[in-house]
């Protein structure tokens, strides 16, 4: 693709993966309110905002399989349309509904998750380090939507929470409608994936594992704060919807950080200097919030922003990087995500066991603290410039 195409093709996967987290961060701003409303205790609370996490990792290793079978276009369609229907499935006034409907949400994700790398591979060989930094954008950018507008949403006259996470379904389908016409000037025609030979022998590799584990850390510590900050604050005397504007506002300074990280990273002669910056302003943010959280709550949660922003944005594009080609990004990751979600989706669980046990958010921020010390080993090993089943790396 060329010119106009392009830019159209770039700002449509930019609405996609835009769509990929408002439906799963509209929960968090709200949960006090979800709690209270059907009796779930902070562990269901807990349970339930690890979920979609859950299964982004047990659902990954499928995403290869279809790209083998269905051109990416469809598949990307498909997932509109789940992510709509998820939503809708919300609105049952049972907890199954919820909970079904957020299974349903994740589920379709935890396929697009592993599907962008590869389209972003084989749609802008020449500009991966910038789409990478985009679609990391988008990232961050959507949730920030959603845990700034669910509250006071819910808070209108005659809606409350159900409608307030609901709605969220309705942007997957606007974007649906543009995405349509774009799907069909696509050959339809699936992409080969290479078998079973490189996805087993990735799991052996060190690089891949470093990949991997630098994923699935970077994205405990991310739900793991997306889940529970609104309560941190909250039981620190914040308002719901002040504390729901602090986690909307905490994704904003990250969004620069996603844009750059990724090309700044391959340009720099050490390219573990960002990983350990990212260590750096996260163990300064979980500090704040240790002790002074709700003084001084801007200044961590700007840390939090950049560190959480630069970390996404490079475990994606260590994905990309760190693979020969196409074949193996998809390969990559997928064992990246569905190993990296398994480890991320014990962050909220044990943040919420942890309170529980302590009545107490110190211990649980301690956990986090913990968690930089393997951080810190991945990502130094992800960070080198090697390509997984391979040898050094000659160039990016």
């Amino acid at each position: 693709m060329t010119g106009r195409r392009l830019w159209i093709a770039a700002g449509l996967l930019f609405l996609v993966v835009l769509n990929l987290r408002p439906a799963i961060a509209a929960i968090p701003p709200v949960l006090d309110e979800i709690e209270r409303d059907t009796g779930l205790s902070p562990t269901g609370g807990g349970l339930l905002t690890a979920l979609p996490v859950i299964c982004f990792g047990t659902l990954a290793l499928l995403t290869p399989v279809l790209v083998k079978r269905m051109p990416m276009t469809r598949i990307v369609g498909a997932i509109l349309v789940l992510i709509a229907v998820g939503s809708a499935m919300r609105l049952d006034p049972t907890l199954v509904g919820l909970f079904a409907g957020t299974a349903v949400i994740a589920g379709a994700i935890a396929i697009a998750n592993v599907l962008i790398p590869s389209l972003v591979r084989r749609d802008f060989p020449r500009h991966t380090a910038l789409m990478i930094g985009v679609c990391s954008v988008a990232i961050p950018l959507g949730a920030s939507m959603a845990a700034g507008l669910t509250a006071p949403i819910q808070d209108l006259p005659g809606v409350g929470w159900r409608p307030a996470v609901a709605i969220w379904g309705l942007a997957a389908l606007v974007v649906l409608a543009l995405w349509i016409p774009h799907a069909r000037r696509q050959p339809p025609v699936a992409v080969p994936v290479e078998t079973s030979p490189i996805g087993r022998a990735l799991w052996r590799d060190r690089v891949a594992w470093g990949v991997a584990a630098f994923f699935g850390l970077q994205s405990l510590s991310y739900y793991a704060t997306l889940s529970w900050l609104p309560s941190i604050l909250e039981d620190n005397g914040m308002t719901q919807a002040h504390a729901g504007w602090m986690l909307s506002y905490s994704m904003l300074p990250g969004l620069a950080a996603a844009l750059v990280a990724p090309t700044l990273s391959r340009r720099m002669r050490r390219p573990e200097l960002p990983v350990l910056a990212v260590v750096a302003l996260l163990a300064a943010a979980y500090a704040g919030l240790i002790v002074s959280p709700t003084s001084g709550t801007y200044v961590w949660a700007t840390l939090l922003g950049i560190a959480q922003g630069a970390a996404l944005a490079l475990s994606l594009d260590y994905m990309v990087a760190r693979a020969a080609d196409s074949h193996q990004v998809a390969h990559l990751s997928a064992m990246s995500q569905s190993s990296g979600y398994l480890i991320a989706a014990a962050g909220p669980f044990l943040m919420g066991a942890l309170y529980n046990l302590t009545s107490s958010w110190t211990v649980p921020l301690l956990f986090l603290v913990v968690n930089l010390v393997p951080l810190t080993i991945a990502g130094l090993v992800a960070a080198r410039e090697r390509t997984v089943l391979s040898g050094p790396r000659h160039g990016s």
